[in-house]
This record gives C-alpha cells, sequence and structure tokens, in this order.
C-alpha cells in the first residue's frame, strides 16, 4: 500500500466518532497473509503442546515452569517479535506482535502476563527510548530470552497516579552513578528477571525518571515473598527494594524528567497488547464450555439444546467476535501510521511512538471493552459447566480468577475509561478531531422537526450503518452539552465522564463488528457468513440498549428542565430502530453454529 493511499483512507485516533469507515479500510483477521497464518498456527502449537495440558503446575504456583516455558518461547523467536533485526529480534509489524500476544496468551494467565510484562514493559523501553549503545548491550538477550525484563513504576502509596512515586535517584558525588533507593510493590517476573526498567525521582523533579538496572542483589536489590494472589498464581509477582542501589549514569533511560512520558507511552501499547491477550481466552473458554454442554445430557438433552445455554454461547461468540474485529482493525491502523512515519523520516523509535500514540484513545477503549468481555465470558463458561464450573478440576474457575486482573492491570479500567473521553476532549481542543461542527449540527437537529420518511433498509447492514451514526449523535449530543456546561471541570464529573466512555466503547466496538462482517460478505458471500452477520446485529443491538441506558443517566445528571426533554426526546430517537431485529434468533443462529463445530469457529 502506498503512503499515498494509506494517507488518503486512515483516520487520525478519535476520528471514527465523527467520519464514516468504508468496510474495505478495515483490517480484519480475514486479512491475515500466509506468513500471519504460519505464525499464528506454530504460536497455538506451541501452546498446545507446551502449556495447555500442564494448566496444573500454573495453578500450583510452579514458577520455574513459568520461567522455562519462556524460555523456550525465547528459542522459537516469540520474545523477539516485535524487536527490530538490529537487535536479534525478527523486526515483524504491529499486527504480528499482536498476533503473537492473542495466541500465545490464551491458555494460562500465568504466561499471558510473564509474556506481556516481558515483551512489553520489560524491552520495549529500551527498544523505544534507549540509546544505541543500551539497544546493543541489552535488547539482543532480552529478544532471546537469555535475559527477562521487569518494570518497576508501582509503589504502595502510588497506584494510578503513577507520576506521584518516592523512589529517590541521588547523583554521587563523582558523578558517575546514581543510587537508587525506594520500594516498588506488584513487579510481575521480578522473581526470574534479570533487569529492571526502574522509576525514580531525582531531586525534587516534577517528574520521574527511567533506568535501566540489573538485578544484581549484591548491588542494594531485595526481593520480597512472592504474593499470593487470586489469579495468575504462576506469575512472580514480589516487591522490589531498592537501597543505595548503584546505576551507572549511562543507564539513565532517555532524559532526565522522561520517565512519566516513557511510562504513558508504554502504557498505551500495554493496553491494547492486553486486549488481544484477552481474546484467545475467551476462545478457550467458548471451546471448554461447547464441549460440555454438548456431551452434559439432562432431561434426556445435551443442555447445549437449551435456550438458556444458547443465549450464552451466543453473547460469548459475538463479543469474542467484536474483540477480534476492533483489535485487528486498530491494530493495522497504528502499523499503518508507522509506515507513514517512516517514510516521512521518523526514526524506527520516534515512527512507533507517534504511531501507537495517535490511537491511544483507541488502546483505552480496547483495553476496557475487551477486559471486561473475557470477564463475563469465562463466568457464563462456570454457569455453562455449573457446580462442576466452580471446581478446580475443570478449566473455568481457573480462566476466570486469571481474568479479573485484566481490569486492573496497565491503568484500571475507570481511570481508562476517563481517560478515553479526556483524550478526545484534548485532541479536539487540538484540532486534530473535529468534534464541535458536528456536535452543533446535532444541536441544530434536536430542535428542528425530524423527517418522517420511512427510509429503504433493504441492502444489508444499511439500517445498522444508519444506527451507528445515530449513536455517534448520542455521543456528541452528552458529550458535548457536558463540555459546554462544565469546561475544564468536566474532569471533576467522574460518573458522568464513566456514562460517556461507555457510549464511546460501544460505538466503536459494534463498528468494528460490522465493518468487518460487512467487508467479509462482500468477499465470501452472505450465506459463508450468516453468522457473522447475526454477530454483527446481535453485538448492535446489546450496544444500542447499553448506549441508551448510560447516555439517560449522563442526561438526567446535568441537564433539566426544557434541555433535558429535548435531550432525552434526542435520545428516544437516536436510539430507535426501524426494524427491531429478532435477537432470539440471532442467537439461535450463532449457537447452532458454535454447537455444530464444538468449538469457537469464526
Amino acid at each position: 500500500m502506498s503512503t499515498e493511499t494509506i494517507n488518503k483512507e486512515l483516520l487520525r485516533g478519535g476520528q471514527f466518532l465523527v467520519q464514516e469507515t468504508a468496510c474495505e479500510d478495515v483490517f480484519t483477521p480475514e486479512d491475515f497473509s500466509e506468513e500471519q497464518k504460519m505464525m499464528k498456527e506454530s504460536v497455538k502449537e506451541f501452546v498446545d503442546r507446551e502449556i495447555w495440558p500442564h494448566k496444573e503446575r500454573f495453578e500450583k504456583k510452579d514458577y520455574a515452569f513459568t520461567e522455562e516455558i519462556m524460555r523456550k518461547a525465547g528459542e522459537l523467536g516469540l520474545l523477539g517479535i516485535a524487536v527490530p533485526e538490529e537487535y536479534g529480534g525478527l523486526g515483524m509489524g504491529f499486527v504480528t506482535t499482536m498476533l503473537v500476544c492473542d495466541y500465545i496468551s490464551g491458555a494460562t494467565g500465568s504466561i499471558a502476563t510473564a509474556f506481556g510484562a516481558h515483551t512489553g514493559i520489560g524491552t520495549m523501553p529500551i527498544t523505544l527510548y534507549g540509546t544505541e549503545e543500551q539497544c546493543q548491550k541489552y535488547v539482543p538477550k532480552l529478544a532471546s530470552g537469555e535475559w527477562f525484563g521487569a518494570y518497576c513504576l508501582t509503589e504502595p502509596g502510588a497506584g494510578s497516579d503513577a507520576n506521584s512515586g518516592k523512589t529517590k535517584a541521588v547523583l554521587s558525588d563523582d558523578g558517575t552513578h546514581y543510587l537508587i533507593s525506594g520500594q516498588k510493590m506488584w513487579i510481575s517476573n521480578a522473581g526470574f528477571c534479570d533487569l529492571f526498567i526502574v522509576f525514580a525521582r531525582i531531586e525534587d523533579d516534577k517528574n520521574i525518571t527511567g533506568f535501566i538496572v540489573e538485578n544484581d542483589q549484591s548491588n542494594g536489590i531485595t526481593l520480597g515473598e512472592e504474593e499470593h494472589k487470586l489469579g495468575i498464581h504462576a506469575s512472580s509477582t514480589r516487591q522490589v527494594f531498592f537501597s543505595d542501589c548503584k546505576v551507572p549514569v549511562e543507564n539513565m533511560l532517555s532524559e532526565r524528567g522522561n520517565g512519566f512520558k516513557i511510562a504513558m507511552n508504554a502504557l498505551n501499547v500495554g493496553r491494547i497488547k492486553l486486549a488481544a491477550a484477552c481474546l484467545d481466552a475467551q476462545r478457550r473458554v467458548i471451546e471448554n464450555a461447547v464441549k460440555y454442554a454438548n456431551e452434559r445430557i439432562q432431561f434426556k438433552t445435551p443442555i447445549s439444546k437449551f435456550g438458556a445455554i444458547k443465549a450464552k454461547l451466543a453473547n460469548m461468540a459475538a463479543s469474542t467476535y467484536a474483540g477480534e474485529s476492533a483489535c485487528y482493525r486498530a491494530a493495522k491502523n497504528i502499523e499503518d501510521r508507522i509506515a507513514i512515519r517512516k517514510s516521512e523520516g521518523n526514526s524506527h523509535q520516534e515512527a512507533e511512538l507517534k504511531g501507537v500514540e495517535e490511537y491511544a484513545i483507541e488502546c483505552s477503549v480496547l483495553k476496557v471493552a475487551v477486559s471486561e468481555d473475557i470477564q463475563n465470558c469465562s463466568d457464563e463458561g462456570i454457569q455453562i459447566f455449573g457446580g462442576m464450573g466452580f471446581s478446580a478440576d475443570t478449566p473455568m474457575e481457573a480462566a476466570w480468577r486469571d481474568a479479573r486482573i485484566s481490569r486492573i492491570y496497565e491503568g484500571t479500567n475507570e481511570i481508562n475509561r476517563m481517560l478515553a473521553v479526556g483524550m478526545l476532549v484534548k485532541k479536539a481542543m487540538k484540532g486534530h478531531v473535529d468534534l464541535l461542527e458536528p456536535a452543533m449540527a446535532v444541536g441544530k437537529e434536536l430542535t428542528g422537526i425530524p423527517s418522517f420518511e420511512t427510509p429503504d433498509y433493504s441492502e444489508l447492514f444499511s439500517e445498522e450503518k444508519e444506527m451507528l451514526k445515530k449513536l455517534k449523535k448520542v455521543f456528541l449530543m452528552v458529550a458535548g452539552s457536558a463540555v459546554q456546561k462544565f469546561g475544564p471541570q468536566l474532569e471533576e464529573h467522574q460518573q458522568l465522564l464513566l456514562a460517556a466512555s461507555d457510549i464511546l466503547i460501544e460505538i466503536y466496538m459494534a463498528e468494528s463488528t460490522i465493518l468487518r462482517a460487512e467487508k467479509n460478505v462482500k468477499r465470501f458471500g452472505a450465506d459463508a457468513q450468516k453468522e457473522q452477520i447475526a454477530m454483527a446485529q446481535l453485538y448492535l443491538y446489546n450496544a444500542v440498549d447499553t448506549i441508551n441506558s448510560r447516555a439517560k443517566e449522563g442526561i438526567v445528571s446535568f441537564a433539566e428542565g426544557d434541555e433535558q426533554r429535548m435531550m432525552l426526546m434526542g435520545l428516544k430517537r437516536f436510539t430507535k430502530y426501524q426494524n427491531m431485529p429478532n435477537v432470539v434468533a440471532l442467537r439461535h443462529t450463532i449457537a447452532d453454529k458454535v454447537t455444530a463445530e464444538n468449538n469457537y469457529p469464526f
């Protein structure tokens, strides 16, 4: 694809809200190249051979086994997918790095965490911010699995407020090194890592600074005991104490005071990768649930034949399909933005950083949506298994426990919800996304006379796409009025921000799902995509319900009298179907395919 073509078709981050996207312009899992399909199959084969059969070892806190699996992953090159070739990696594109993260993470949260912490926040800050000397010295060892990395940001008194950490870095009298002292907690991979990315404050600097610190325990580093956790049992999680730990000045990462920026940009990548890491977990939960439902006979009938079970399987499948659609859509946007940056002369580091940063809103949206979908999916998996689902002898309870951390990692879902709307408003203020004009147009529409013509929705997805346009108007109506009313104080109205964010999230997820299904109908024909059409329609139906509820809550929280009545009437108009889908029939269509294939077959 030429740069000119990319530029013409590629929306900036957040622009999906105010511009239409053609289905031809989204990337879907059906677009994987032959190389990507081979990579997917090799990762799946590795997981099915080395990880899935040994799940009980992870549940019994076999940390050494986690390290062993990570070393094997390194030998296969899986730890260096995103690392440039000059530093011993495979130098593959963003979509492929997402794909590997997706399929290596589904069997157990312990490996998902170890892999994510090492390849993401343990290695990436060096590849993206390190000097050439730092990259040459450390990255090849991290890419091969000879060394493992960990990331020391969180402190006992600083959780979501990452820049408030109290760990200190004091320059030595001779100016050759810093002495780092402080306490870090919840450090993944701490028990077997060779290197820490540590954030500390120099003097009274406003912002923290990043350092590369080798794990030499004779150099003022002490590890706490392994934490006892609800899930991810074999993920090594410890406190790390630094007491006058000597770090050479050349091991400062980027510039003094740049640590907060490093941490935030690492989190952007971490968020979209975390969403990908929840996808195969959902597929495996569905596969286990449907196999059990097909075999479990009650009242002389497999329980998979019962409508109550079909509803669960259909919703689980539709959410998974939506997650895949949105994750790979955003991943390709990021990859294309990186390509544009490189073509304009940016270095690899700058291109990667700016490419991901452009889609920080989508990264937060995906992190929230998919982490909550895996929790719901595993919860329904337990329910399908009934009493057996509560037993540690079946895989459901471990999947549920492992899923729970995803809503806390990489910034809690509450923080990410508020960030998504906050970043969008900032983009609008900078002129990167024109929200003002569309919001004003919606305001005029609310006071105008609605059209009473009956639209022609005979073409597939024509009503769904019109519904998406109307849902975007709901967001512009609620968020636009809130910004007008509260201005910079909007961030103090957290419950309103959370409501607006849920509208934003459902729009992106539903649109991604419909565009994927539409693209595939054009490629493969409607008959071959019957279940995918049903999943897209079901997801949108559920999204409309969510948006209606959250928008109503938002409107009544800040509007009164005539303004409130007008906005509630607008909401009713914008969430009204001309032809309401038969949701029960949609669920039957999806569930029948899942039960016939005995897995997640999409």
